[in-house]
């Protein structure tokens, strides 16, 4: 996922995001936690995806005061 993807959604859309990439990220948890993961890149990815999001929900938040 690009921030310029990220940029032509609207807040409503990013909040949606950043709340399945956090139901995402629990359940990679789990599988870790479970033994169950086996490629421990997507945690990374997943961390990065919502870091990424909640930066360009912030900029919009932002930019709309």
């Amino acid at each position: 996922m690009k921030a310029s993807e990220l940029r032509t959604k609207d807040v409503a859309a990013l909040e949606k995001e950043v709340s399945e990439l956090l139901k995402a990220h629990f359940g990679l948890r789990m599988q870790k936690a479970t033994q169950q993961l086996t490629n421990h890149t997507q945690l990374g990815r997943i961390r990065r995806d919502i870091a990424r999001v909640r930066t360009v929900l912030a900029e919009k938040k932002a930019g709309a005061q």
